[in-house]
C-alpha cells in the first residue's frame, strides 16, 4: 500500500502520542487500523463484514502477481537486533523476508533459528507486518509458520528455541496418553505462539511408525492409528479453538496420506528412495488419523513426498497426485482448507557444493514451470520452501490455468488470514512477552510430562526384586552420558564401575548413517536399530561388571533384546532433561508411560514385517502399549 505522506505522517504521528502517554494505547494495532481507514481498500472500513465479502472485495483488487505471491511460503531469517535489513553473517540474502516480499509479493514465511531472546524476536515481527503496511499496495499482513519448538528433542524437525516450555517428544506424549494433557500441551503452545506472533504450526505430524526403520518416527505418536486420531482431535483443538480466530494458531497436519509405511525406512526425502509401499494392503489403515483431523477442522494439510506405489492411477508423488489430492483429499473427505506442499518440490538446490534434487518424483522430466501447474491441477494451493510466483504469472497469461483457478487457493489463503484476525491487528505486546512465554506453570508441566512419559520395561529380575526406584544418599553410582551434577546431592559418583553399587548410562537408539554424498541425508536416523561390535560389547561388558540401568532414548523402536537381559533395569524415554531422568530414577517422579510402538526382537525379524502394517513383528521383545509401574 502507498500512503499518501500526510497519511503517513499522521500515522506516526499516532505512534509518538502513545510513547509519550507511557505505552498505554497499543500503539501498532491502533496505527495499523488508522492506516487502512484511509488506504483505497474499503475492505478493511468496517471489519464487521462476513468474511467471505471481504475477501470477494479484496480478490478483485489484487493482481495476478499479488495472487501468485501469496501461493508461496518461503524461509525467512531474523536478525538478533530485530532489523529486517539482509546482513551478510546472518545467512544468505534470499532468506531475508522484505527481499522476497518486495520482489516476490510473498506473505507467508516460515522460520528456523530464532534469537534467544523471544522478545526481540517479538520486535522484529512487528517491524516486518509495520514494512508491509507502509510498502506494499495492499498491506496484506504475514503470516508466520514454525515446525515445532515445544519438545525436549534430538529430531532434526523439531527447533529447541530458549524461552519456550518444553515437553517430551510427540512419542511421549502418546507414551502418557492422557488426552487433557494432549490439549493443555496445544493450548500452551498456542498462548506461546500467539504472543509472539507464530500463526500457523507446521504440525502435528500424524503419521504411523509402521516401518521402524522409518527417519521421522520421533515426530509423530506411534503405530496406533486409534490413539493418533483421539491425539489430533485434542490437538487442533487446543491450538485452533472451535473454530479459528484471533487467538487460534491454524494447524497444518501432515503428511497426508500418511507418510509411515517407507520400504526399508529411507525416507523420500532424497532420491536413493522414492515411494511408500503398501504390501499388506493397509492403506486406508493410514488414512485414520487424517479422517479424525478434518473432522476436528483442521486449517491446513500437507502431502508428503513419497509415492504411493501402486495405489493411484499413476506412480507420481503425493503433491502432483491428483487422485490422493482432488479424488481422495478435496472429493471424498470434502476438505476446503489450504493444501500445501512439503518443502522443495519444484526447485533443486545444492547443499555445498552438492545437488539436492526438488522432490518431484514421479515427474522428475517435467520442468519448473510444468511440475507447478500439474500440483496446481493436481489441486494444491501453496508450495512450501519455494518462492517462484512468477511460474503461476507465466501459467495464466499463457492460457495453460484459469485465473479463477489461481482465485480458488488465494481465497482460502486469504480466508485463513481473515480468521486468524491479521487483517484487524496482526502485532504482537512486545512487552508482553516474558509474561506469556514459558511461565513457570508450563514449564513445570513439560518437565513433569518428560518424567510421566519415561516407560519402564525392566525393573530387576522379578516383580518381588525391583532395582528401582534408588534410595541414597550412601548409594555409590557410576554415569555414563549423565550430568553428573544432577546426582550429586542423591549419591556418591565414583570413576570406575569397580567402585560402583550401580552404573547408569544413557543411550540413543542406533542408526547408521546412508551412503550418499548429500550431508543432509547423512543426518537423519536410518538403517539398522540394533547396537553392533564395540559400542554393543562396551554395553554388555559393563553390565557384567555392575548391575547397570539403561536409560535410552527412543526416537525409532531399538532392537535390544541382549542388553535387556543383562541389564538390572532398562527405562526408555522420549526426549528428557537429566533433571528429570534422575527424578524418576530416584522416585520423585513416576514413569508411566506405554510403549507406542512394539519393539521388535531381532532386525531379521523387522526385515520380515510388512511397512504397512501396525504391530506385525514376530516374536515382539515387547508389545504395543507394555509398561512396567513403580510398586
Amino acid at each position: 500500500m502507498t500512503m499518501r505522506p500526510d497519511i503517513r505522517f499522521s500515522a506516526w504521528l499516532l505512534v509518538l502520542i502513545c510513547v509519550i502517554a507511557g505505552g498505554s494505547c497499543t500503539s501498532d494495532a491502533r496505527v495499523y487500523r488508522d492506516l487502512n481507514k484511509n488506504s483505497v481498500l474499503d475492505v478493511y472500513e468496517d471489519d464487521r463484514q462476513p468474511i467471505e465479502r471481504r475477501i470477494d472485495d479484496l480478490l478483485v483488487r489484487m493482481t495476478l502477481n499479488e495472487k501468485a505471491g501469496l501461493m508461496f511460503i518461503y524461509r525467512a531469517i531474523v536478525n538478533d537486533d530485530a532489523t529486517l535489513a539482509f546482513k551478510p553473517d546472518s545467512g544468505e540474502e534470499r532468506h531475508a523476508a522484505i527481499v522476497n516480499i518486495d520482489l516476490h509479493g510473498m506473505s507467508h514465511f516460515n522460520l528456523w533459528g530464532i534469537p534467544d531472546d523471544l522478545s526481540v524476536y517479538a520486535q522484529w515481527y512487528n517491524q516486518l507486518q509495520r514494512y508491509v503496511t507502509e510498502n506494499t499496495r495492499l498491506g496484506i499482513p504475514v503470516t508466520i509458520a514454525s515446525d515445532p519448538r515445544h519438545h525436549f528433542s534430538n529430531s532434526i524437525f523439531s527447533f529447541n528455541a530458549r524461552g519456550f516450555s518444553r515437553f517430551p517428544e510427540p512419542l511421549g506424549l502418546a507414551a502418557i496418553g492422557d488426552m487433557d494433557l494432549i490439549e493443555r500441551f496445544a493450548d500452551i503452545v498456542r498462548e506461546e505462539y500467539v504472543a509472539i506472533g507464530i500463526r500457523l504450526a507446521l504440525h502435528p505430524q500424524i503419521d504411523l511408525a509402521t516401518e521402524p526403520r522409518w527417519a521421522r518416527i520421533s515426530g509423530g505418536f506411534g503405530e496406533d492409528a486409534r490413539l493418533t486420531a483421539d491425539i489430533v482431535s485434542r490437538y487442533v483443538r487446543g491450538l485452533q479453538g472451535e473454530a479459528l480466530s484471533a487467538n487460534s494458531v491454524a494447524t497444518m497436519v501432515k503428511h497426508f496420506p500418511g507418510g509411515g509405511p517407507q520400504q526399508d525406512g529411507l525416507d523420500p526425502h532424497f532420491s536413493f528412495h522414492k515411494g511408500q509401499v503398501y504390501p499388506g494392503g493397509q492403506f486406508d489403515y493410514h488414512l485414520i488419523p487424517f479422517e479424525a483431523a478434518i473432522e476436528a477442522g483442521a486449517a491446513s494439510i500437507m502431502p508428503y513426498y513419497g509415492v504411493p506405489v501402486g495405489q493411484t492411477d499413476e506412480n507420481v508423488a503425493m503433491a502432483f497426485n491428483k487422485d490422493i489430492i482432488a479424488g481422495l483429499l478435496r472429493d471424498k473427505y470434502q476438505f476446503d482448507g489450504v493444501v500445501c506442499t512439503d518443502w522443495g518440490v519444484i526447485t533443486d538446490i545444492y547443499v555445498g557444493d552438492v545437488l539436492w534434487p526438488a522432490r518431484a518424483w514421479g515427474v522428475e522430466s517435467l520442468s519448473e514451470v510444468e511440475r507447478v501447474k500439474r500440483a496446481l491441477d493436481a489441486g494444491v494451493d501453496q508450495f512450501g520452501g519455494e518462492r517462484c510466483p512468477e511460474y503461476i504469472v507465466a501459467l495464466v497469461e499463457s492460457g495453460q490455468i484459469a485465473e479463477g483457478r489461481v482465485d480458488q487457493s488465494v481465497r482460502r489463503i486469504l480466508r485463513q488470514k481473515f480468521e486468524l484476525g491479521l487483517f484487524d491487528d496482526p502485532f504482537v505486546d512486545v512487552g508482553a512477552v516474558a509474561e506469556r512465554v514459558g511461565i513457570a506453570d508450563a514449564k513445570k508441566l513439560g518437565h513433569d510430562s518428560q518424567m510421566r512419559a519415561m516407560t519402564l520395561l525392566k525393573n530387576g529380575a522379578s516383580i518381588e526384586q525391583p532395582i528401582l526406584p534408588l534410595t541414597g544418599p550412601d548409594l555409590r553410582v557410576y554415569l555414563q552420558d549423565i550430568d553428573k551434577a544432577v546426582f550429586s546431592e542423591r549419591a556418591t559418583i565414583v570413576d570406575t564401575p569397580g567402585e560402583a553399587d550401580f552404573a547408569i548410562v544413557r543411550l540413543n537408539t542406533p542408526w547408521y548413517p546412508v551412503e550418499t554424498e548429500n550431508p543432509i541425508a547423512r543426518t537423519f536416523h536410518h538403517g539398522d536399530l540394533d547396537f553392533k561390535g564395540e559400542e554393543k560389547a562396551a554395553i554388555l561388558s559393563l553390565a557384567a561388571a555392575v548391575p547397570t540401568i539403561i536409560v535410552l532414548y527412543l526416537d525409532r523402536p531399538a532392537v535390544i533384546p541382549d542388553i535387556v537381559d543383562s541389564a538390572a533395569a532398562v527405562i526408555v524415554e522420549y526426549g528428557a532433561s537429566d533433571q528429570a531422568v534422575v527424578e524418576v530414577l530416584f522416585g520423585e517422579g513416576r514413569p508411566e508411560g506405554r510403549l507406542p510402538f512394539e519393539m521388535p526382537s531381532s532386525m531379521q525379524a523387522v526385515r520380515e514385517q510388512k511397512a504397512d502394517v501396525p504391530s506385525d513383528s514376530r516374536d515382539a521383545l515387547f508389545p504395543l502399549g507394555f509398561g512396567l509401574r513403580y510398586e
